[in-house]
């Protein structure tokens, strides 16, 4: 199954934000399990490095995306993804809207984020970290 991880996913785990941690951290660990393939976009990872700086420093930051980019597989955001934004009169924030239609384009079938009212417009399934291993995994 292929699954897209939202940048609040990734900040989660980079930053260690619990309570969320527990189940991000889990979601995260399957680019392991032969099962899932796990994506997220090149926005979410410089979304994420952002917020891990602001925690610890630039060094530390770049480390942790480092790996994480070595593990994860990556959507793209070019032109086709574009246009389908601006297409959709019912997505409001332009940046979710990348994220949704860059994660349809790849073949997701489901987005994991803590903030499932941002895919309030989304044709796939969306759940939290928790719902995902609660419904899929356990």
């Amino acid at each position: 199954m292929k699954i897209f991880l939202d940048a609040n996913i990734l900040v989660s785990v980079l930053n260690k934000e619990y309570p969320v941690f527990s189940y991000s951290s889990r979601v995260l660990s399957l680019v392991d399990n032969n099962r899932f393939k796990v994506y997220t976009s090149p926005l979410c990872l410089a979304i994420a490095f952002y917020f891990a700086e602001k925690k610890t420093n630039s060094t530390s930051a770049r480390a942790r995306i480092n790996i994480l980019s070595e593990k994860l597989l990556f959507t793209t955001v070019g032109p086709k993804v574009v246009d389908l934004v601006k297409k959709n009169k019912k997505i409001h924030d332009v940046e979710d809207g990348l994220q949704y239609y860059s994660a349809i384009d790849a073949g997701c079938k489901c987005i994991v984020t803590e903030d499932k009212n941002d895919f309030y417009f989304s044709d796939i399934e969306v759940l939290s970290s928790r719902q995902f291993l609660e419904g899929h995994v356990f």
